[in-house]
């Protein structure tokens, strides 16, 4: 049935629903522990498969949530984020083909050793059971986190965005029907077919079926989350990134890595929201750097000292320091040291990403040592903090705690594990 029509045809509450689709999704869970990797693999082509005979009704559906958007007033960044046509679908179809290829962490041996009495004890990763993925605006995380979630055993609830609802159902249903043609256990991906915040704070409450709760999307949503949930939360807050340029940077290729950092995609959240740049060099990097900057139509807000050399730069405010801009503004400071440059990270960052430009080998192991942030860089672009740059081949996203995950969470972030202990009648 289309999942639009479920709430009207079950006659269930809001609750009753969310609650019933948490105890078909521990169900499918279980079922889900025994495919194999082919079987899962198998799956996964089914579905990629769905999607591109689906892509007239995806690209439908969306037409309809663009419509929304439009009508709403939503912000042309926004809308591209949004918007769905057959080359992103393919791409979609594609992320997931990618999936298959990657290896099954599932069942794979951490660690293995024999006690003195002669028990066998293995620890081996598994699934971690059941999670709830809560996004916003972005079609594609559907299918990205069904096919990541899969791939790694877990059944998924997925909770979308009201702007993308229409498409997020469209391609829900593509892989749900998909799936289950080639052997996926029913129920396995399940998207929430109301649109209702409602539902955010049910799912996060729901602790007899949910293991984990991941979400995806702004702060005040993160914030939601996290204060209401009885589970487990991954999340990634602000992404306010830094590169710092040492005195004993190369300044060409600090101006090209500040340049990349902020402008290559400066709507994400690795790239660079502050540039801090050490006063032994300022004089001589910062009229370079705003140049190549301004170039690219960049805002520069920075201190006195910074604006002693670039006398075009709006003043920086206290704000600025821990604003996660998303467009092309940049906050520029001039420190006097190198602890003053990893102080003010450690202070005003959100333990994303963080960079720094110089060939001195000792400032870039204390950098690297002292930052505390989930990727640093040496001489390296922040925009590389991303699973598929990493080499994972996908992400669900990039985790700024300490615990379970951080960083890029690939297929291993999505699995836990437990012990295997095999003997031979061994008596305590």
């Amino acid at each position: 049935m289309p999942l639009a029509e479920l709430p009207a045809t079950t006659g269930l509450s809001l609750e009753a629903l969310i609650q019933e689709m948490g105890r078909r999704a521990r169900e499918a869970s279980l079922r889900l522990s025994t495919l194999s990797t082919q079987d899962k693999n198998r799956v996964l082509e089914s579905m990629a498969g769905a999607l591109l005979e689906r892509e007239s009704a995806i690209l439908e559906a969306n037409a309809g949530d663009v419509q929304q958007a439009i009508g709403k007033g939503l912000s042309p960044a926004l809308i591209e984020r949004l918007r769905l046509d057959p080359a992103r679908v393919a791409a979609m179809a594609s992320g997931i083909r990618q999936v298959a290829a990657l290896p099954d962490p599932v069942g794979e041996i951490l660690a293995e050793w024999t006690r003195p009495n002669g028990l066998l004890i293995r620890k081996v990763r598994v699934p971690i059971g059941v999670i709830g993925i809560i996004y916003e605006s972005r079609p594609n995380v559907t299918s990205d986190a069904a096919s990541l979630c899969f791939k790694s055993g877990n059944a998924t609830i997925l909770r979308g965005g009201s702007e993308a609802f229409r498409s997020n159902g469209a391609i829900a249903e593509a892989l749900s029907s998909g799936g289950c043609a080639a052997g996926m256990p029913e129920f396995a991906v399940q998207f929430v077919p109301v649109v209702s915040r409602e539902t955010v704070t049910l799912l996060a409450h729901m602790d007899r079926y949910l293991d984990l709760i991941i979400p995806r999307g702004g702060k005040n949503l993160i914030q939601t989350v996290t204060a209401e949930a009885r589970m487990p939360v991954i999340k990634h807050y602000d992404g306010i990134c830094h590169v710092y340029v040492d005195s004993a940077a190369d300044l060409a290729m600090a101006c090209d890595l500040a340049v990349n950092a902020k402008c290559q995609k400066p709507g994400v959240c690795n790239a660079m929201e502050t540039l801090l740049v050490h006063r032994d060099v300022a004089a001589a990097f910062c009229p370079l750097a705003a140049e190549a900057l301004h170039k690219h139509g960049v805002e520069l807000r920075g201190d006195d000292a910074f604006r002693s050399f670039v006398p075009s730069a709006l003043a920086a405010t206290e704000e600025d320091w821990s604003t996660e801009y998303l467009a092309l503004v940049l906050s520029v400071r001039v420190v006097d040291s190198l602890e003053q440059a990893i102080d003010h990270i450690n202070h005003y960052g959100s333990r994303h990403s963080d960079a720094i430009v110089t060939a001195d080998p000792k400032a870039a192991q204390r950098f690297l040592a002292e930052v505390d942030s989930a990727a640093v860089f040496w001489n390296v672009s922040t925009r590389f903090n991303d699973g598929e740059e990493f080499g994972f081949g996908a992400e669900i996203g990039i985790s700024t705690d300490k615990l379970h995950a951080r960083g890029p969470m690939a297929l291993p972030e999505l699995t836990s594990y437990k012990y295997h202990i095999l003997g031979s009648g061994q008596l305590k």
